[in-house]
């Protein structure tokens, strides 16, 4: 085989097997100094991927002060896409609660998404400094007992750019960090523990290439399940939708991570004009959040040289194309229980490709189980956690599954908002449970388990825009001590409207209000009349916290109104001296639905 036909091989199929000869020049794992000097990626001198060479204590915040643990960063041997020996980064971070459960500790290889290109952005500083964005998804881990690991990926070293998007060194980053944090004496890890891998977007690319990589990479792991959700399968396709969309930040991202790991393939510099060259430098000092919004609707063309489109690039500059396919998934199969999710709504992550991915592996193996979740692209991510954390968790517990590879319901199809537009997240007739607390009565009111909230929040434009639905329902209280059954019609008045922005750090603001009056339509099954609200009643709806509420339990809407007199009918007077006034409180949460298994 010649070295050029070698090469290619290389690329279409990346390493699944490396072997790297232990010299006794390799050192013992060291503690490593306090300061940013740790993350120097000192040359290894031989040794096996997954060999630690550093390690120091550390702290995490995941946002819960009464969840003990111990953590480290990590430095350890990890191999790129081309299979050279690379030096990675991480964080181990242990339950200080003794585990109960059957066998050693289980390990997870939580494979983070997007951080951003920035050396700041890296996993271990955001968990250090508590500002992760999938810190929620990390600590429901830690509390389900697991080890959480979680590798930086390649190039969150000093003086380097991560390889983003370069799927086989991702893979092989997420495995290698497993061995790793076996040889921390004091994490309490062992080689023989039940493994699971989970991850997101990046992450699920990352997940599901380590769960390829796995039987001749790491073939000794105890992998039990790999949990892969929005994963990017078909890095072209994936490529064409993201370019002048609200996800184009992306894009460009991914171009520069690949032209780190192949310089060769995609010559960045001599493909980019001025402009470009200036975008690349602020990108690699941007964290996710900040990129996505100042490149959101732009296009490639922008910052190429002679302005070329990305599909000019394709055919002008064909090893563009060739370093961009060597990242599809789908060309071997994952060894283990596979539960693969997506958004119906992902406007970033085309939903297509995605389930022609769950295909491609039901063809080689038939436990993948996919569920659909009616949402974009980063409500998904949390509105799937517990799903995902809840599946590995029955792999772990040794629960056998079939997965949905004989599903006979017809391929989905997309909902997703067209590219170009802003960055909107829906909630499409979202389960809302709801409760007043009436002041002088002393009782709780629950709105009936049909109710449901409907908005669009543009976070470009910075705006929310919904609708309450309530059925008439009835509600048991006591009026004069005498239990009554009392209808009720909430019905909304107007547009709920609001303000909805999301920080740099992942931080989801909403301030708006909704209004509706209040009718109470019978009294134990006497009607009275038309005996409404004289006004609407206001509901102010403030909400402040991570992105991840989006699915990890919804959005919580507390705080307390005045409901005005009521008028209309011939008990106005009594209604209104026990149910209106000021001090009024309620309480609403608006929840993902369910997914459909496909």
């Amino acid at each position: 085989m010649s070295k050029k036909t070698t090469r290619k091989y290389m690329l279409a199929l990346p390493l699944t097997a490396i072997t790297l000869a232990v010299s006794s020049a390799y050192a013992a794992p060291v503690v490593g100094p306090s300061d940013l000097s740790f993350y120097d990626a000192t040359p290894v001198a031989g040794g096996n991927h997954g060999d630690l060479i550093a390690y120091r204590s550390t702290t995490v915040n995941v946002g819960d002060d009464t969840l003990g643990t111990k953590a480290w960063t990590v430095k350890y041997q990890s191999t790129n896409s081309k299979g050279t020996s690379n030096v990675v980064t991480g964080t181990v971070i242990v339950p200080t609660d003794a585990w109960t459960g059957a066998g050693p500790r289980p390990i997870m290889s939580y494979a983070v998404g997007t951080h951003g290109l920035a050396q700041p952005c890296a996993p271990s500083f955001q968990l250090n400094k508590g500002t992760d964005y999938e810190a929620a998804n990390i600590r429901a881990a830690l509390k389900a007992g697991y080890a959480v690991l979680v590798s930086d990926y390649q190039g969150y070293t000093n003086n380097s750019v991560p390889t983003y998007l370069a799927g086989a060194s991702q893979g092989h980053a997420v495995l290698d960090i497993v061995r790793a944090a076996t040889q921390l004496t004091d994490a309490g890890l062992t080689a023989t523990a039940k493994t699971v891998i989970w991850g997101y977007s990046q992450g699920g690319q990352s997940a599901a290439w380590a769960g390829q990589l796995k039987s001749t990479y790491t073939p000794s792991m105890n992998l039990v399940g790999v949990a892969a959700g929005g994963v990017p399968a078909d890095f072209v396709t994936t490529a064409d939708v993201l370019d002048g969309s609200a996800g184009a930040s992306f894009l460009f991202a991914g171009i520069i991570g690949l032209s780190q790991e192949y310089p060769d393939l995609i010559p960045i510099n001599s493909l980019t004009n001025p402009v470009g060259q200036t975008t690349i430098a602020r990108g690699k000092t941007e964290c996710v959040f900040e990129a996505l919004f100042d490149l959101m609707n732009h296009n490639l063309a922008e910052y190429t040289l002679n302005n070329q489109s990305l599909h000019q690039i394709e055919i002008n500059t064909p090893s563009t194309v060739t370093a961009m396919k060597a990242q599809d998934l789908g060309g071997d199969k994952v060894s283990v229980p596979l539960y693969q999710y997506h958004g119906q709504a992902d406007e970033f992550i085309p939903l297509n490709q995605a389930y022609l991915l769950k295909r491609k592996y039901c063809a080689k193996f038939s436990d993948v189980t996919f569920d659909l979740f009616p949402s974009e692209h980063i409500a998904t991510q949390f509105q799937g956690a517990k799903y995902a954390l809840g599946w590995l968790g029955d792999r772990l517990a040794g629960t056998a599954t079939k997965g949905s590879c004989s599903s006979t319901l017809p391929d989905p199809v997309s909902t997703a908002n067209p590219g170009g537009g802003n960055f909107i997240v829906s909630l499409k007739s979202w389960p809302l449970t709801a409760s007043v607390g009436l002041k002088t009565l002393a009782q709780t009111v629950y709105m009936p388990a049909a109710s449901s909230f409907t908005a669009d929040t543009d976070i470009t434009a910075k705006t929310l825009k919904g609708s309450l639905f309530v059925p008439d329902f009835k509600q048991s209280l006591k009026i004069l001590g005498i239990g009554s059954q009392v209808g009720m019609r909430i019905t909304p008045v107007g547009d709920t409207t609001g303000t909805a922005t999301l920080d740099n750090n992942g931080i989801l603001k909403v301030h708006g209000a909704a209004y509706a009056d209040i009718t109470i339509t019978s009294l134990s099954g006497i009607p009275f009349g038309d005996c409404k609200t004289q006004t609407p009643v206001k509901f102010p709806l403030d909400f402040e916290g991570p992105v991840s509420s989006l699915g990890n339990g919804g959005l919580t809407f507390t705080g307390s109104t005045s409901f005005p007199m009521i008028k209309g009918c011939i008990i106005s007077g009594i209604l209104s001296a026990f149910m209106s006034g000021s001090g009024q409180t309620y309480s609403f949460t608006v929840a993902p639905p369910a997914p459909v298994r496909y």
